[in-house]
């Protein structure tokens, strides 16, 4: 997105500017205020043209005629893919804010409560850990057909646990449909959590084509009606400064947004859905509301927390796109990094 070939220094430095400015005040940014802080010396009328150049290219969108300019969605995924390309340490502010609240912490629970509540303090926004038990990891799975289009799913894991689960079917499926479902699976997926098993299938469903179409048609069924399914290891999510959104939405979208942050089932499969147990750094998301429609036009910055190489948890910070990315992102990869340390000591 920031390859665009109109894009030169001045179209970057205006933009920036706007960004930083609009991010700090909240208020539309102006021509006459960017030419006094611009390196270049760039009067107001060359300002407002780069302005209006960066509005038609849907990076910019004036709330009023007679208004400045603030940033559209497409301007913040620039700004972070510009920042993220900048090797930038976390402030000694910051640094002394998150070494002072988790100083003492006795255990990972404790860790984690307090990674949230440093995470809202930092960007002043709403702070999230999630801290996860230990992932089922599939060893075999076997179908067997029933009458009345029933299934008999049966799930082992490595750890020798065994369950069973009966499916009711839309359509039937014949002994050989079943037998070539569970080898898909079986050859694909033996060795691979649960929860990850279940996101890479869901992708493949919506993905795959041609030869594989019987197969995925029949998986598709058999994973829609829970052959997959099952107690999800526990999880302790902690969530803290819900209280810092009030002014940023309508009354009733308000209270919307707060009822959606109240379900911390929903909280820890949304950082499920958008963390990766692969990425080594931190992650932005914008386009939340295709997982909750009540989070459009919020942002999720956040990262997998790892032990001995494993993935055991995720934090992050969620807010509205108008949020100190630099802070939250620094924040967030500082946090990840004690984790690590801290898992080690335990």
């Amino acid at each position: 997105m920031a390859a665009n070939s109109n894009f030169g220094p001045r179209e970057r430095e205006v933009l920036d500017a706007i960004i930083e400015a609009y991010i700090i005040t909240g208020e539309p940014v102006g021509s006459r205020n960017l030419s006094r802080a611009n390196s270049e010396g760039l009067s107001p009328a060359s300002i407002r043209n780069v302005m209006s150049d960066l509005t038609d290219a849907g990076y910019l969108e004036q709330p009023h005629t007679s208004a400045g300019r603030v940033p559209t969605a497409e301007a913040y995924r620039y700004y972070v893919t510009q920042i993220a390309n900048r090797t930038r340490n976390i402030s000694d502010v910051d640094q002394g804010v998150i070494d002072t609240n988790l100083r003492g912490a006795g255990d990972l629970q404790q860790f984690m409560e307090r990674t949230s509540h440093v995470l809202s303090l930092i960007s002043q926004k709403v702070g999230v850990a999630v801290a996860g038990g230990p992932k089922e990891v599939l060893e075999h799975i076997h179908f067997t057909r029933l009458e009345q289009n029933r299934v008999l799913a049966v799930v082992i894991t490595k750890s020798g646990v065994v369950r069973d689960k009966l499916l009711r079917l839309d359509h039937e499926l014949s002994p050989s449909d079943l037998e070539i479902s569970a080898r898909y699976l079986n050859d694909n997926f033996r060795g691979w959590s649960l929860d990850a098993l279940r996101s890479e299938l869901q992708k493949r469903i919506e993905q795959e084509r041609s030869e594989y179409d019987r197969i995925m048609q029949s998986i598709a069924q058999l994973y829609r009606q829970g052959a997959l399914s099952g107690d999800r290891a526990v999880q302790d999510v902690y969530l803290e400064g819900a209280s810092n959104l009030i002014g940023n939405a309508d009354q009733q979208r308000l209270r919307n947004i707060l009822r959606t942050l109240e379900e911390k089932q929903k909280i820890a499969e949304l950082l499920s859905a958008y963390l990766d147990a692969n990425q080594e750094t931190v992650r932005v998301v914008f386009g939340l509301e295709e997982f909750e429609p009540q989070l459009r036009d919020f942002v999720l910055i956040g990262a997998p927390a790892r032990q001995g190489g494993e993935v055991v948890g995720s934090l992050a910070v969620i807010g509205p796109m108008r949020i100190d990315y630099q802070h939250a992102m620094t924040a967030v990869s500082y946090i990840t990094q004690l984790f690590e340390k801290f898992t080690q000591q335990q």
